[in-house]
């Protein structure tokens, strides 16, 4: 569902139109499924993305979704809401992230979850 919301306000002598627009990430506006069945959903805005992906354990980036999309990684800005994931960047450096984390990585990353747990992740990115 998406919607959009006109509010008028005054300041001053001046009347101030602003619009907010909802999407609601359950609804799969953009939605894939990983080799392994993982998930990830995102929705577009007027100038950014909002992406939640839910990753199985054993899911790795480079497996699951650099081989079924021939692409490397791209950077972007996250948050860990549950379960556990590396980040390897491409110094070598391996980070561990988890609940309440938010990261910002560069390309060409591999991210994989460790423990028996999904990891859901959120992601945020601009749409230019």
């Amino acid at each position: 569902m998406k919607y959009t919301i006109h509010v008028e306000t005054k300041q001053g002598n001046k009347s101030i139109m602003s619009e907010v627009l909802v999407k609601n990430l359950d609804n799969q506006e953009h939605s894939w499924t990983a080799l392994d069945g993982s998930t990830r959903t995102a929705v577009k805005l007027r100038t950014v993305f909002v992406g939640r992906g839910t990753y199985l354990p054993g899911w790795k980036w480079s497996d699951h979704e650099g081989k079924k999309t021939g692409k490397t990684s791209q950077a972007h800005i996250g948050y860990i809401v549950s379960g556990r994931m590396i980040v390897k960047g491409v110094d070598g450096k391996e980070v561990a992230i988890g609940p309440g984390d938010a990261f910002e990585v560069t390309p060409d990353h591999d991210a994989w979850v460790v423990g028996n747990e999904p990891c859901v992740a959120l992601d945020f990115g601009n749409l230019t």
